[in-house]
Formats: C-alpha cells, sequence, structure tokens
C-alpha cells in the first residue's frame, strides 16, 4: 500500500532525473576531450554569439537617438549628415547582427556534424556488438527511426542550447539593466513578471504537449516499423496476395499515428495563442508606461521607440523559446531512446581475459552442451562431439532438430547453457570474439546479400581483396561466367537482399564470399540446398576442393551430399541419436536409414 502510493510522486522526479542525465550524457559531444580544435571553434562561436547580442541593443539606441533628434524643430536636430549617420549606425547594426549570425554558423557547423557522426557511429558499433537475441526480438525500421531521430537530436540541440537559449538569458539581462537605470523599476517587474509567466505557462503546456508528442512518435514508429516489415517481405506478400492485407495494417497504423498527430498539432495552437498573448499584454503595458511617463514630460518620444524596440526585440527570442523548450524536451526524448539502445548491454561479450584464438589444427569439440533459447523450451539437450582437424562431419536430422543452433553456437551468437565449445582446445569463451569469428568460414543456408554490388558481395569475405582474388573466388563458386555475361559486370546491382538474383545466384555469391576469406573451419549450413543438380554437383566439387586440409561441419537436407563425410551425426530433438559414416548407418536400419531411403525413393519420382 505505502510504496504504490509514493509511486506517482516519484516519478516526474525520476523523469526528470532521467533527462538530466541525457543531458550531462550529450555534453561530452559538444565538448570533445579529444578535439582541442573543436572546443576552439566552440568558444568562438559564443564569442560571436556575444558580438551579435551587442550589435543587436545598438539597434534601438541608434532608432531612439535619430527620433530624438527629429522629434524637435529641424535645426535642433542637427544637419541631416547626423541623422544620415545614425540611420547608417542603426543599419550597420542589423547587418553586423546578422552577419555575426552566420558567421558563428560558419564556424560551429563542424562541431556539430562530428558531434552526429560520432554519436552515429557509436550507436551503430554498439548494437553491432548486441547479441542476436536483440535483433530478432527488434524491427528494423524502429531501430532506423530512433537512430535517426537521436542523431539529429544532438546537432539540434547544440545550436537550440548554445545559440537560443543562452542568448535569450544575455539579451534579457541587457534589457532589463537598460529598463532599470533608463526608465524605471516598475517595467523591470513587469518585464520578469512577464517572463516568469510566460515561462511556466510554456513550461505546463509543453509538458502536457510532450505526453502527445511521445505517444505520436511511437505511433509513428509502429507505422515506419509496419511499412519496413511488409517491404522487406516483399515475396512472401506476393506470394498469398496479401497486398489489400498490408495495406490494411499500414492504414491502421498510419491512422493511428494520423489522429495522434492531430492532436499535437492542435495542441501547438494552444501554446502559440497563450504565448501572444501573454507578449502582447507586455508590449500593452511597457508602452502604456512610457507614453503616460512622456506626457509626465520623463521620457522623450525616442524612449517610447526604444521600449518598443527592444520589447520586440526581446519578444522574437522568447517566442523562439518556447519552440527551443519543446524542442529541446522532444530532442531529450528522442536522445533517451538512443540512449536506451547504447544501455542495452551486450549479451555475448569478451572475457577480461580473453586472447585470440590460436588455430593450430582446427578440432573442433563440444562437450555436453545444452542451450535454450527461452527456459520452457531447451533445444539442445546434452551434445557432444569431436571433428578432427582436416576432416568433414555431417549433421542430419528433421528440421527443428537443433542443427543450425550448433553453428549459431560456434559463431557464439549465444553462450552455451551447460558445457563448453572448443576449438583446439580453447574454450571459445576463454578467446576474442573477433579472432574466433576470423576462423569461421560459412555459408548459410539462407543467405542475404547488400544491396550492393556482385563484386562488393564477394569481396566483402576479405577486406581489401583485390578484383583478381574477387574473380578467383568466384571461378571456384562457378558464378564467375554469370558475373560477365551481364553488362555491368561485377559492378551489378543485386537488389535488397539479393533480390535480384535467382536463390542459387545468391548462394554461389555466399560461397564464393567464403572461398575469399580462406578459414580454416568450414560451416556448410545447406549450402547448395537453393541449386538445381547440375549446378550442385559443380558447387560440390568446389567445396570440396576448398575443404581439402580443413575442419568441415556440414549440415545437411539433402543427404547425397554427404555420403563421403568422415562422420555423420544423425540429430532428433536435440539429442544425437545415431553417428558413424554413411555405409555403416545404411546397414544399421534406423533413423538416418529410414531419411536416406525416402529420399532415394523422392528422387526415384522426380526421375520417373
Amino acid at each position: 500500500m505505502t510504496s504504490h502510493a509514493h509511486a506517482p510522486a516519484a516519478d516526474p522526479a525520476r523523469k526528470g532525473d532521467a533527462r538530466l542525465a541525457t543531458l550531462l550524457r550529450f555534453l561530452p559531444y559538444l565538448w570533445p576531450a579529444d578535439r582541442p580544435d573543436l572546443r576552439l571553434r566552440v568558444v568562438a562561436a559564443f564569442l560571436l554569439v556575444l558580438l551579435a547580442k551587442a550589435a543587436l541593443l545598438v539597434m534601438p539606441f541608434a532608432y531612439k537617438a535619430l527620433v530624438d533628434r527629429m522629434a524637435g524643430p529641424p535645426a535642433a536636430g542637427g544637419t541631416v549628415a547626423v541623422l544620415v549617420a545614425l540611420v547608417a549606425a542603426y543599419a550597420a547594426a542589423r547587418f553586423a547582427n546578422v552577419l555575426f549570425d552566420n558567421l558563428r554558423n560558419t564556424i560551429f557547423e563542424r562541431v556539430g556534424q562530428e558531434a552526429t557522426r560520432n554519436l552515429a557511429t557509436h550507436v551503430i558499433a554498439h548494437l553491432h556488438a548486441l547479441s542476436l537475441r536483440f535483433h530478432l526480438d527488434r524491427k528494423t525500421g524502429q531501430l532506423s527511426r530512433i537512430i535517426e531521430r537521436g542523431t539529429k537530436s544532438i546537432d539540434l540541440m547544440l545550436y537550440l542550447l548554445l545559440f537560443s537559449l543562452a542568448p535569450v538569458l544575455i539579451e534579457l539581462a541587457a534589457v532589463l539593466v537598460i529598463f532599470g537605470t533608463r526608465i524605471g523599476a516598475e517595467l523591470v517587474v513587469a518585464t520578469l513578471a512577464m517572463v516568469a509567466a510566460y515561462a511556466l505557462f510554456t513550461w505546463k503546456v509543453t509538458a502536457w504537449r510532450s505526453e502527445l508528442r511521445r505517444r505520436t512518435v511511437e505511433l509513428d514508429n509502429r507505422a515506419s516499423a509496419t511499412a519496413v516489415d511488409a517491404l522487406l517481405n516483399y515475396e512472401t506478400v506476393k506470394y498469398f496476395n496479401a497486398e489489400r492485407l498490408e495495406q490494411a495494417r499500414y492504414g491502421r497504423a498510419a491512422g493511428a499515428y494520423a489522429e495522434a498527430a492531430i492532436r499535437s498539432e492542435n495542441s501547438l495552437a494552444l501554446l502559440n495563442i497563450g504565448q501572444s498573448l501573454l507578449t502582447s499584454l507586455m508590449l500593452f503595458a511597457g508602452m502604456a508606461f512610457t507614453v503616460r511617463g512622456w506626457a509626465d514630460g520623463r521620457f522623450t518620444p525616442g524612449d517610447v521607440v526604444l521600449v518598443n524596440t527592444l520589447l520586440l526585440q526581446l519578444f522574437r527570442p522568447l517566442d523562439i523559446l518556447g519552440m527551443v523548450y519543446r524542442e529541446v524536451r522532444q530532442g531529450l526524448i528522442d536522445m533517451e531512446a538512443m540512449f536506451g539502445l547504447l544501455d542495452t548491454e551486450p549479451e555475448i561479450v569478451d572475457a577480461a581475459h580473453a586472447r585470440p584464438l590460436k588455430v593450430a589444427a582446427g578440432t573442433v569439440t563440444f562437450e555436453d552442451v545444452r542451450f535454450c533459447y527461452e527456459p520452457r523450451r531447451e533445444i539442445l539437450k546434452g551434445i557432444s562431439f569431436t571433428v578432427p582437424a582436416g576432416t568433414r562431419t555431417a549433421i542430419v536430422g528433421p528440421s527443428g532438430a537443433g542443427k543450425s543452433t550448433i553453428a549459431r553456437l560456434l559463431f557464439r551468437f549465444w553462450d552455451v547453457d551447460s558445457g563448453a565449445i572448443r576449438i583446439d582446445g580453447q574454450d571459445i569463451r576463454d578467446v576474442t570474439q573477433a579472432s574466433l569469428r576470423q576462423a569461421l568460414g560459412i555459408v548459410p543456408q539462407d543467405t542475404v546479400l547488400f544491396n550492393d554490388t556482385i563484386g562488393f558481395n564477394i569481396g566483402y569475405g576479405r577486406e581489401g581483396a583485390g578484383e583478381a582474388e574477387i574473380e578467383a573466388a568466384a571461378r571456384a563458386a562457378r558464378i564467375h561466367d554469370f558475373a560477365s555475361r551481364l553488362p555491368d559486370g561485377y559492378q551489378t546491382l543485386v537488389g535488397e537482399r539479393g533480390l535480384k538474383l535467382s536463390g542459387g545466384e545468391k548462394q554461389r555469391v555466399a560461397i564464393a564470399r567464403t572461398l575469399l576469406k580462406d578459414p580454416p573451419i568450414l560451416i556448410l549450413d545447406e549450402a547448395t540446398s537453393a541449386l538445381d543438380s547440375a549446378t550442385e554437383a559443380d558447387i560440390q566439387d568446389a567445396l570440396d576442393r576448398l575443404g581439402r586440409g580443413r575442419t568441415q561441419i556440414v549440415i545437411a537436407h539433402r543427404l547425397s551430399t554427404i555420403v563421403d563425410a568422415d562422420e555423420i551425426l544423425v540429430m532428433e530433438e536435440g539429442r544425437i541419436v545415431e553417428r558413424g559414416r554413411h555405409a555403416e548407418l545404411v546397414a544399421r536400419g534406423g533413423v538416418y536409414a529410414a531419411l536416406w531411403a525416402l529420399q532415394q525413393a523422392e528422387a526415384a519420382a522426380a526421375g520417373g
């Protein structure tokens, strides 16, 4: 009961602390410790802010002097040259204000861009460090929107805090000093009261609007994720004639976002009206006070103009102050979401004592490995086997038996729940992930390519590979002739996820990529599953040549591709139920023999 009673009161404080913490995390990007040149730019930009404000404050005094001289008889006003000089001073001050503002932007631009680049690079690097589990649970569309908004926010907030909020405070202080020394304490009190009322009103309404905005952002993320998900699965949508279903799904998501956006924009109208009412009342009060003083002989007509001009100049940044507050709050929300990504702890990290993997022979050992993606469903139930260096071990079994999980665990996308995986006696949890994955090569069942050229996708296997090396790998993978026949050759774009290529072509690109990497340990996860029989024979020959002298783990569906394996492991429901060579397993008449007979019958039926 007590904890529930106190929880609501603590929430605003926690939110405030979270916003402050976000702001403090953002400041190092503004003042980078390792970049004195950027720090110098920040200082220079702020000095230009002061010069711009000084020029802005000169304008009302030049205007006042001009009006006072023109208010009396022409002779009392001095020569025309003096009046023209005052006009020139007014114009020069106005130009100087614009000049200093733009010089400030020019000097500061590199700071903002570097801050944005560093933060975006940091986020992308961190996302790559997160586990596969994280990426399977998140939608790509949502992640891209969070990163986009967060990185844009840091550049915007740099400008708002440095060049909008700080100048407003400087100008307010200057105006209060001028009013106090030249007009009277009454106007100082009235100005302070108006600014306080304006700030309070803006804060209250903006706090209300922020919740509307947060909801709008959530619905925007959802709509974007729905659209991206449908586009990434374009072929599936077409297969099932589901265009109308996807349109309806996106329509509902977009409709919910539109309603939230309408409420958010309407609330902005209320904020603008309230702010304008407060500033208009202050302008009336200030002008009325000055006009009354003029009637009493205390002020000149120029003083009326001075107060009018100073208040109007103050109102402009005050109007911006409302926007600044809204944008800073929204920026903090966006950055909070992005920093939330940075705060997500990687599930798989290098141990403090981790050293580079040393592959002497390439023996792979699984020792009583148990693993589950979630506690209620165990995938591997005590798997033990050894792949001696330079040999070929095949893993077969029905879908869901845990075959592909073995490959993922070997790459250390997850850690085993119990047991150990060793390479040449080294527990893979005790070596660096980079060195582990450098020693492994894989041709996966589902090949996903970058939306780039064929040459780029093959060259991705080894950074810095030359054209001759890429072509050699392509020849070995039997894709060189295909690429050469294309109008753009190796510069041909493969499309989103490689959709412009057939399944066999994509798989041959993946094989070429692995050939180029030239790892000591190979994992072939149904590497020829998308190929026709003739092409499969060519590729199998290339894979056989590649595998000579290397350790191979072959996850196979077509048993005909692994009949010459040194050992075949047969899996069912997360356990190894049979092991041996092809002839032994067929003769045994067990699970493998049944699978072999079924596939032989299917092949005979297809041939007939």
